[in-house]
């Protein structure tokens, strides 16, 4: 059990820099390295996908309120916007995860596949949309919320990678489009937890030390690192040039995704 919470914890130390440095979910990372990691762990594939979207999101309750504390004492995060946002985004992301507990391993994969290709597109290219609106009204925030929501519940992430252009689109400056991305993070995990926990409660095929589909040595072990090191991603964020380290995490997606495309078929 040891060198099982020491592997999750280095995965929690990458994670929590990544949510700081970059302003993504971490759960580009976490779950397909849950995924490994369940398969060397004899999780049954059944529900292999869905125990890592539970487990990422759980993890990411954490590192966001790192995260979004840090980007906050920078003056970073619109409340405002945050608080128009936070009913769609938590509804979409329960009733996502919902629809999320009935689909096959496959498909969830496969859906997760694309969305790292497209992540990946997005960071090489370096496209972001132009800002040619205002952030929309409460029905449209709300919708907006849903959708967002309920990507994020599929893929196991906090939602930054579909916030942060959203809110760069809708005339947001960057670092503070970053900095609310971080922020609506932590209830878009909190509903997603939510509702892992509820549709995987008492599941047969669960491994031990689970509570729905949520693997608590790999919870534990991700959240008790990350949110020790999102602060310091956070803090690299000013320092470093995130645009070419974007392109080298692209790279890295695009492998991780195409080992995942693999092990489907």
């Amino acid at each position: 059990m040891l060198t099982i919470l020491l592997l999750y914890g280095a995965l929690g130390a990458f994670v929590g820099v990544l949510a700081g440095l970059l302003g993504v979910g971490g759960g580009l990372v976490i779950v397909p390295i849950l995924v490994i990691a369940f398969g060397l762990q004899n999780v049954p594939q059944e529900i292999i996908m869905h125990m890592a979207l539970g487990t990422s999101l759980a993890s990411i309750i954490f590192t966001s309120i790192s995260s979004f504390m840090a980007h906050h004492k920078r003056g970073a995060v619109q409340w405002q916007t945050v608080r128009r946002i936070v009913v769609g985004v938590m509804l979409g992301t329960f009733l996502g995860s919902c629809v999320a507990a009935v689909l096959s391993t496959n498909v969830l994969k496969l859906f997760f596949v694309l969305f790292l290709y497209f992540c990946a597109y997005q960071f090489l290219t370096n496209r972001r949309p132009k800002p040619t609106r205002e952030l929309p009204g409460p029905f449209g925030m709300f919708l907006s919320g849903n959708i967002i929501g309920a990507i994020s519940s599929w893929v196991g992430i906090g939602g930054g990678t579909l916030s942060v252009p959203y809110m760069i689109w809708c005339n947001v400056p960057v670092h503070r489009a970053i900095g609310t991305s971080a922020a609506i993070g932590l209830p878009i995990a909190i509903a997603g937890t939510a509702g892992f926990l509820y549709n995987g409660w008492g599941h047969a095929l669960l491994p031990a030390y689970s509570i729905g589909f949520i693997y608590l040595p790999g919870l534990v072990g991700i959240a008790a690192v990350s949110v020790l090191t999102a602060p310091l991603g956070v803090k690299l964020a000013h320092s470093l040039p995130v645009d070419k380290l974007k392109k080298i995490f692209a790279l890295l997606l695009i492998v991780v995704g195409t080992r995942m495309l693999f092990s489907i078929f």
